[in-house]
C-alpha cells in the first residue's frame, strides 16, 4: 500500500500511509507558518501560541487535554520552527479520531486565557533566559542573526521579552486564525489506518472554510556578519556559516551528502581533522537548513579559547577544499548513511507522518522513498564538486563565538580565511 496525498475544498491537504500489519498510528498536524512569518512586534508569538494552546481548547483545562490522550497510552507534543508548526500524537489506532478530534481542538479552538497568558509569557522569558545561559544553543542564534540581519529569519523563535509583552488575548487569537488556517495545513497520518476513515474524520475536524487571508513572506537574503561575546567560561563555543539551498533546490541531495563528508560523522573531514589529527575540539559537526527560498550551512565546534582562532581556519579551509572535490570512497560513505537513514525512517511512524507532511506542504506531492533512493545513487563526485563551487561563489560567510576573551577573533579569522566579503 502507498501514501496518497488529498485535498479539502478549504485547501487543507490530507496525506494517509497506510502501513500494514500495526496497531498504532502517528498523526502530524503541520501548519505552514511559524517565526519566519512574524513581524518584528509579534516576534515570538507563533511560540507563545503553541504554548498557549494547550493550556485549554474545546471546553477542556490544560490536565483535561493531556490526560484524554494518555489515558489511552497516548502522546502528544508540539514544535515550532522557521515556516512550520507541527502538532504530533502517538497512539493505538481505535484513538485516532480521539488524537485528531484534541489537536482540532488545540488549533482551532483554544481558550487562551488572559490569566495563563501572563503566566506563560514569564514561562518563556526563563525559556529565553535559558537558552542565553546555555552557549552551545545561543551561539547558533548569533550566528543566524548575522547571517539573516534585520530579516525574520535572524530573529530567536521564543521572540524576547519586550515583543512577547504586547500579546493580548484578541490579538493573538487573530494571529492564531491567521496561522492555524485550513488552507495553510497539512493532517498527515500513518500507521494502521484505512484511506476512506482518515479522511471522513479529518473532513469532520478539519474541514473548515479557507480563511482567505495571504500568506506571503518576504523574500530571505543571506547577509552575512560576525558576533562575539566574552563569557568566563572554559569553552569557546564556535558556529560558522556559509549560504545554503532553498528546499525545493534540485541539488539538497548533493548538499545533503557534501555536509555528511564535511562533518556528518566520526568519518567526516572535520571530525578527522580538527579532533582526531589535531586534538582542536571535543565536539565539531556540520549540518545546514533548508528554507523555503534560502538556506544556511554551519560548523559547530567545542574548544579551548586558545584554540578557536586555529579551529576557525581549520574550518574555513575545509570548507573550501570541498570545491576542490571529494573522493569516490567518500561519496560512498556518505550516501550510504544517507541511505540507512532513509530507509531506518521508514520504520518510524513519526518520522513517517511528519515527512509526508513536510513533503505535501513544500512540494505539493508525495515522494517515493525509491525516487529519493534513486536521486542519491545517480549523484557523482563531479557533481558534489560543481554544488561546492556553487555554494562558495557567493563568499558570504556568517560567524558567531561565545567563551573566553581569546577566542573572539575567531568568528573574523573565519570570514578572513573564507575570503568572503
Amino acid at each position: 500500500m502507498t501514501a496518497a496525498l488529498h485535498r479539502l475544498p478549504s485547501g487543507l491537504k490530507v496525506v494517509c500511509d497506510p502501513v500494514p500489519g500495526l496497531h498504532t498510528v502517528a498523526v502530524a498536524v503541520t501548519a505552514s507558518g511559524g517565526a519566519r512569518h512574524e513581524d518584528l512586534a509579534r516576534s515570538g508569538w507563533s511560540h507563545l501560541l503553541e504554548h498557549m494552546v494547550f493550556k485549554g481548547a474545546g471546553g477542556r483545562s490544560a490536565r483535561e487535554l493531556i490526560e484524554r490522550i494518555e489515558a489511552v497510552g497516548g502522546n502528544l507534543n508540539a514544535a515550532t520552527g522557521q515556516e512550520r508548526t507541527t502538532f504530533t500524537v502517538r497512539a493505538m489506532a481505535p484513538d485516532l479520531e480521539l488524537a485528531l478530534s484534541t489537536v482540532s481542538d488545540l488549533v482551532f479552538r483554544p481558550t487562551l486565557d488572559a490569566e495563563e497568558l501572563e503566566r506563560e509569557k514569564d514561562v518563556i522569558a526563563q525559556e529565553i533566559a535559558e537558552a542565553y545561559d546555555t552557549p552551545d544553543d545561543h551561539v547558533f542564534e548569533l550566528a543566524q542573526a548575522c547571517a539573516f540581519s534585520g530579516q525574520p529569519l535572524g530573529r530567536p523563535i521564543l521572540g524576547s521579552t519586550d515583543s512577547l509583552a504586547g500579546a493580548r488575548r484578541a490579538p493573538l487569537e487573530a494571529w492564531r486564525a491567521h496561522l492555524y488556517a485550513p488552507e495553510r495545513m497539512t493532517v498527515s497520518v500513518s500507521g494502521a489506518v484505512e484511506e476512506a476513515a482518515v479522511l471522513s474524520m479529518v473532513e469532520r475536524w478539519f474541514g473548515g472554510p479557507a480563511s482567505g487571508r495571504s500568506a506571503e513572506i518576504a523574500p530571505a537574503h543571506f547577509v552575512g556578519g560576525t558576533a562575539s561575546e566574552t563569557r568566563r567560561i572554559e569553552q569557546a563555543n564556535l558556529v560558522f556559516a556559509v549560504p545554503g539551498l532553498a528546499a525545493r533546490d534540485p541539488d539538497l541531495p548533493a548538499l545533503a551528502l557534501l555536509i555528511e563528508i564535511l562533518g556528518g560523522g566520526m568519518a567526516s573531514r572535520l571530525f578527522q581533522e580538527a579532533r582526531e589529527a589535531r586534538g582542536l575540539a571535543y565536539s565539531v559537526d556540520a549540518g545546514y537548513e533548508a528554507f523555503a527560498d534560502s538556506g544556511m550551512i554551519s560548523i559547530f565546534a567545542g574548544t579551548a579559547g586558545s584554540k578557536a582562532s586555529e579551529m576557525a581556519e581549520l574550518a574555513a579551509s575545509e570548507l573550501l577544499k570541498l570545491a576542490d572535490g571529494v573522493d569516490q570512497g567518500e561519496l560512498d560513505r556518505a550516501r550510504a548513511q544517507a541511505l540507512a537513514g532513509l530507509y531506518m525512517a521508514e520504520e518510524s511512524l513519526a518520522s513517517r507522518a511528519e515527512r509526508g507532511a513536510w513533503q505535501a506542504l513544500v512540494w505539493d506531492r508525495l515522494i517515493p522513498t525509491a525516487e529519493i533512493a534513486d536521486r542519491l545513487a545517480g549523484l557523482t563526485p563531479d557533481d558534489l564538486r560543481r554544488v561546492a563551487e556553487r555554494l562558495l561563489a557567493p563568499r558570504r560567510s556568517a560567524a558567531a563565538a561565545i567563551g573566553p576573551g581569546r577566542a573572539a577573533v575567531a568568528a573574523e579569522v573565519f570570514v578572513r580565511g573564507l575570503g568572503a566579503a
